[in-house]
């Protein structure tokens, strides 16, 4: 029975307009994203303001109907799945930036605001966001924040967690929790913001944020690598970290079986580059002259033949050659079209450890199933490892699927890494948190639940489990 009662719809439509909520064969004209489950509520409302936000969340709270919110649909655990029976909230509307400050280096933007945008929006200024993602033109700095994304970045910029001065945030009961300070230095008190960040709306609804921005540099160049261990390609990232000219902006490393999917479907080749390597590392530096950093990457790559004969490299001569080659470890859509609803893992590995746990994980999941052949790509200079399997998601499933997680996850916590770098927990990776975490610290999580959102309305069945007691409790007080 769809607990959403007309009565209930039009007090939605009362507060955002009749044109702003969808549902029935209206839901056909929403993008649902990356898995058709996203709308699964068959209902979505899209407010324009925090105001309306708020009101809705008090529409919802007294009528016992759970939210989802919604920013870009880009996640990859199940984080903006709903059910019948519940509301999503859309922040496609809240989509301004309100401010961009060029002397305090800081922008104060809407929830719905995508990263393209504000990448854009920044660079009128000589400033970009400091965090960078494939996924940049429907990914939202709200959704960004909700999820604490990482990105390409992150090693020298940090995650978003580390990129936000303050945020406004609407709870559970409608109150407006506002702190959007400005200033990095800030010891009034709690940090409460850092609840939000992270949380994918279990705990509050982003609506606007202020995110500090970084200066843009004059000139970039990008060499890819072709090398042959993990080893050689760590030894070159610390080379590029320790240039005598211009700034490591980027470490990403293809491993041969995505290497060869993308570059075989971009028809991508140089003549001299041999892409049998099993590691290719694309290497980007920044600064104020584009030849005098792509001197920096002849002079790194001499360094690189000394110690590895067999080496290729392939430095952009251009803007487009540079494109062509981050293509190469960007267009992910490739996986997912040869095997749909492939499975996909995300890890962080202390750096010491990313070839040895490799090269584990690769021989167990190969005893597990000989056609395994993962494809392998990341963020080099920090550890995060993406690995998705060469098979389609219909069929990893059941005892299959476990025994893969615990291959990936095995040693992560005792090796001092995480099994969730910067995807999140959603509904996907909710029995992993559980399986891999301090029981102190999900205690803590669950504590904190509860006191935010005693009726457990706010994206129910992400990160924690769902504990449907709460919210029969709560009702029969009202």
């Amino acid at each position: 029975m769809d607990r959403l009662q007309p009565e209930f719809k039009d007090e939605i439509r009362r507060i955002v307009g009749d044109e702003n909520l969808k549902d029935g064969e209206a839901i056909a004209t929403v993008d649902h994203g990356v898995a058709p489950e996203n709308l699964g509520a068959g209902a979505v409302v899209f407010p324009r303001t925090t105001d309306e936000v708020a009101a809705v969340v008090k529409c919802c709270l007294a009528n016992g109907i759970s939210l989802v919110t919604h920013g870009g649909r880009t996640g990859l655990v199940g984080g903006a799945m709903s059910r019948p029976g519940e509301l999503v909230l859309s922040t496609v509307r809240l989509n301004r930036i309100l401010d961009i400050s060029p002397i305090e280096r800081v922008a104060v933007v809407e929830a719905g605001v995508t990263l393209q945008a504000l990448q854009v929006a920044a660079a009128e200024h000589r400033l970009e966001t400091g965090i960078d993602l494939p996924s940049r033109g429907s990914a939202t700095i709200g959704g960004m924040a909700s999820t604490n994304a990482g990105g390409i970045a992150a090693f020298r910029f940090g995650v978003m967690r580390h990129r936000i001065l303050g945020l406004e945030a609407v709870l559970a009961d409608g109150s407006i929790y506002s702190d959007l300070t400005r200033v990095v230095k800030n010891a009034a008190g709690y940090d409460l913001k850092h609840l939000f960040v992270g949380a994918e709306g279990t705990l509050g609804i982003i609506t606007r944020i202020a995110v500090k921005l970084e200066p843009q540099p004059f000139a970039t160049a990008t060499v890819l690598f072709g090398l042959p261990s993990v080893d050689a390609a760590l030894e070159t990232v610390r080379r590029g970290l320790d240039a005598e000219y211009g700034q490591l902006r980027a470490a990403e490393a293809i491993w041969n079986t995505y290497f060869r999917l993308t570059s075989g479907h971009h028809r991508w080749s140089v003549s001299d580059y041999n892409a049998e390597h099993p590691v290719n590392l694309l290497v980007s530096l920044s600064g104020a002259e584009e030849g005098a950093l792509q001197s920096e990457l002849g002079r790194i790559y001499e360094d690189v033949i000394e110690d590895h004969p067999d080496a290729s490299a392939v430095i952009a001569s251009s803007g487009a050659q540079e494109m062509d080659l981050w293509r190469l470890r960007e267009d992910t859509d490739l996986i997912y079209r040869k095997h749909p609803s492939a499975p996909s893992y995300d890890v962080s590995v202390p750096l010491s450890q990313v070839g040895s746990y490799l090269n584990r994980c690769l021989a167990d999941l190969r005893g597990l199933d000989a056609t395994f052949d993962p494809y392998v790509f990341g963020h080099l200079a920090d550890g995060n490892l993406h690995i998705v399997l060469n098979a389609a998601g219909s069929d990893i499933a059941g005892e299959k699927a476990k025994a893969i997680e615990k291959v990936l996850y095995r040693d992560i916590v005792t090796i001092g890494g995480s099994f969730s770098a910067e995807h999140g927990i959603g509904t996907k990776r909710v029995g992993s948190l559980s399986a891999t975490s301090n029981p102190v610290k999900l205690a803590l999580m669950h504590r904190v639940k509860d006191t935010l959102d005693a009726s457990a309305i706010l994206n129910p069945g992400k990160v924690l489990p769902r504990q449907p007691t709460l919210r029969r409790r709560v009702h029969a007080t009202r």
